[in-house]
């Protein structure tokens, strides 16, 4: 009867974390304004299934790497915020390293390594994300993209071929035909007005992440560092 009532006591902490991550911190939000939001990706609000690969946070002091193998120099320095994130063990960086499903490599979203942020939107629309990444190989280079816990066709695999060895913004998708991605085809639906949860998910191990923005304008592109994130904190904005 004590082991039965442990295992019952597991499986309702399990489901309460799990709804506890569809329900951000309504006092730390990001803020939407004029059909734009921009968040540094260090400034994540949970980080899960995390056991397999983990992103690691570095900044120009963070040498060396506190997780191996790392193949990638530190690129703080030149990063937005002078800070950003990376999916470590990499254990993947060319076609020659085994590609092991579940492990270095996942073609599913929400599996591996997901990242969340509350965003509070006024607007209400669809919205184009862009992310600024930097890639040294030919298997760093991939991402998934969700909304409050639901991973749509339009947000999965973001890919990355052009602005090798620098920060490089880019918003397109992979696909069959044509592997370096299509513009225009990754982006959200926000159905309506009010607090949500933006996620991200490993598609490959090695990927650095520096900075994400949604925009309403499909002709919109970042340049730079990009424009400032907005955040509310215990009811202020900053």
């Amino acid at each position: 009867m004590r082991r039965l009532s442990g295992l019952l006591l597991a499986v309702l902490l399990a489901f309460v974390s799990a709804c506890s991550t569809q329900t951000p911190d309504a006092e730390e939000a990001f803020l939407e304004r004029g059909g734009l939001v921009a968040v540094e990706a260090e400034h994540f609000s949970q980080h899960l299934a995390s056991a397999t690969r983990a992103w690691y946070r570095f900044d120009p002091r963070s040498e060396p790497s506190p997780v191996q193998p790392d193949g990638d120099a530190n690129h703080a320095a030149s990063a937005s915020g002078a800070s950003y994130l990376e999916l470590l063990p990499d254990t993947r960086r060319t076609h020659e390293d085994p590609l092991i499903h579940g492990e270095n490599f996942s073609n599913e979203p929400g599996q591996l390594a997901l990242l969340s942020y509350p965003v509070r939107f006024e607007t209400a629309g669809r919205y184009y994300v862009w992310v600024r990444a930097y890639s040294t190989g030919t298997e760093d280079n991939g991402l998934h993209v969700g909304l409050n816990g639901h991973w749509p066709a339009s947000g999965q695999r973001m890919q990355w071929c052009e602005g090798k060895d620098q920060w490089t913004w880019a918003s397109k998708q992979r696909t069959e035909e044509v592997h370096c991605g299509l513009p225009g085809h990754i982006y959200l639906d926000i159905a309506e007005p009010g607090l949500h949860t933006i996620w991200f998910s490993m598609r490959e191990d090695g990927f650095e992440f520096d900075k994400w923005i949604l925009t309403t304008d499909p002709a919109y592109t970042p340049q730079g560092n990009g424009p400032d994130e907005l955040r509310e904190m215990g009811g202020a904005t900053r």
